[in-house]
């Protein structure tokens, strides 16, 4: 492996913070067998990271979704945003905080807003191992 210092890489991730109110097997129950499926089934190269992280206590919960690149993301949220997997995703949770590391258009961030205005954060520096 060959790593670089302040290599940008065109990767978009997208950490949403939720809360939730139902009991934890309803969400649990929803994240396995509907939600991850649904995403599973896309069978979308440009997914590379689906993954739920819950805290059962405060009723609180993680997703991080890492995509190729901006535009995989913002296909994929044209396509779903209104859906029914969505429109369950709305009633189970309530979303606290989107956070977008890497660029989105200004239409996009628009499209997003009656949900959770994003906070957007550009690349700056680091390390990247290809």
């Amino acid at each position: 492996m060959k790593t670089e210092l302040n290599k940008k890489s065109n990767q978009t991730t997208v950490v949403i913070d939720v809360s939730y109110k139902v009991e934890n097997n309803v969400v649990k129950d929803f994240i396995r067998d509907e939600h991850a499926s649904t995403f599973f089934n896309l069978k979308d190269d440009g997914i590379l990271r689906f993954e739920w992280y819950l805290n059962k206590e405060d009723k609180t919960g993680t997703l991080i979704e890492v995509f190729e690149n901006s535009q995989v993301w913002e296909e994929l949220g044209n396509k779903l945003i209104g859906s029914p997997i969505n429109l369950r995703f709305r009633e189970l949770f309530t979303i606290k905080k989107i956070t977008v590391l890497g660029e989105i258009s200004e239409a996009f961030k628009e499209k997003l807003k009656p949900m959770s205005p994003p906070i957007v954060k550009s690349y700056i520096g680091g390390i990247r191992q290809d």
